[in-house]
């Protein structure tokens, strides 16, 4: 698999780096409007994500995958709702393995 088709899991420190590419935001829902929301990242930041038309959030959890679009929002491709008690701590120290220069090339690119 090409590592241009990967789409990476970020917190919101992480979006700067991603600028153009497909991510993954593990998040909270803070506000939702009818084409825009304001998420909470695992790491306590605030991203914006614009909303694309048909998908279903049903959970106060979710992981949007989208493209980046400046280094806090993200244009929704889609959703995968996560529930209802998700462990945002647990998922930021995960965001960081992964970006751990020790891992990263070796086992996610």
């Amino acid at each position: 698999m090409a590592s241009e088709q990967l789409s990476v899991r970020v917190n919101s420190a992480r979006l700067p780096d991603y600028i153009g590419k497909i991510v993954r935001l593990a998040c909270r829902i803070v506000q939702k409007n009818s084409d825009v929301m304001t998420v909470e990242a695992s790491d306590g930041g605030e991203v914006t994500v614009q909303l694309c038309k048909g998908v279903s959030i049903d959970d106060p959890f979710i992981e949007v995958i989208g493209k980046v679009m400046d280094g806090t929002t993200i244009k929704m491709m889609t959703v995968v709702n996560q529930g209802s008690d998700l462990d945002l701590k647990l998922v930021n120290d995960t965001v960081e393995l992964i970006h751990d220069p020790r891992f990263m090339t070796r086992m996610f690119m």
